[in-house]
């Protein structure tokens, strides 16, 4: 049976002491109010750090929502009635949502797989890139010694759109989303890299991870504006 499964991440951007602490607050409140939502399996709020969001000081500015949708229908009435939804937005002063169907993923988060497989893998247009991983406390000044520079290394890098390092905890709990114009601009970055091809050794070599997945996406539909633009308008045209 085909399945309808999308995945959408929405990003806000506050400004304010005000409109920052409530922002933070809802952190806490936030897996409550994503329970019992109808066509709603998965959901997750995320904070990020400063310098685009890899490093180990917050951001109390920039929060996303990831979610994942049985249909697109269950995502459009959410964000059109939703309580909580409506507060993250309220006060924000952009907000931006990526919708995307999923091609390949590998890996758990909190012990479980949240994506399912509903595009087939393309070459020739805008792809998304999800890694989350929990990181081992005995590890973690290794970790952020080491990572944030890598992470920062792609900033400039060919065919980059988007990228932003996000998490669940601070300092424990890590993701990175980005955006690439194609699959093989992203492989440059992966596979090319010394600074990717370090992290990954050291990885292996160290074992920093006790769970880690990663996802691959087809952003199909943009809505919003993020630094005054809308980053993959252009790209989904």
């Amino acid at each position: 049976m085909q399945h309808s499964q999308i995945v959408t991440i929405t990003f806000f951007r506050y400004h304010g002491f005000l409109p920052r602490w409530r922002a933070f607050g809802r952190m806490g409140r936030a897996v409550a109010a994503m329970q019992g939502i109808p066509g709603l399996s998965f959901g997750r709020m995320l904070g990020s750090g400063g310098d685009k969001g890899f490093s180990i000081w917050p951001n109390w500015g920039v929060y996303g929502l990831l979610a994942v949708w049985e249909s697109e229908a269950a995502a459009q009435a959410y964000f059109a009635s939703d309580a909580f939804f409506a507060a993250c937005s309220a006060s924000s002063t952009e907000r931006w949502t990526v919708y995307m169907r999923t091609y390949k993923v590998h890996g758990a988060w909190d012990g479980m797989i949240p994506f399912q497989i509903t595009a087939p893998a393309e070459t020739a247009q805008p792809i998304g890139v999800l890694t989350r991983a929990t990181i081992h406390a005995h590890h973690l000044w290794r970790f952020w010694r080491f990572v944030p520079s890598v992470s920062r290394s792609a900033v400039q890098r060919e065919g980059l759109i988007f990228s932003i390092g996000i998490g669940e905890l601070p300092l424990i709990q890590q993701a990175t989303f980005s955006l690439w114009t194609d699959s093989l601009a992203m492989q440059r970055y992966a596979y090319q890299s010394p600074h990717h091809s370090a992290v990954v050794r050291k990885t292996r070599e160290l074992g920093w991870y006790k769970e880690e997945l990663f996802a691959r996406f087809v952003p199909y539909k943009t809505e919003g504006n993020w630094e005054g633009i809308n980053p993959l308008q252009d790209y989904l045209q």
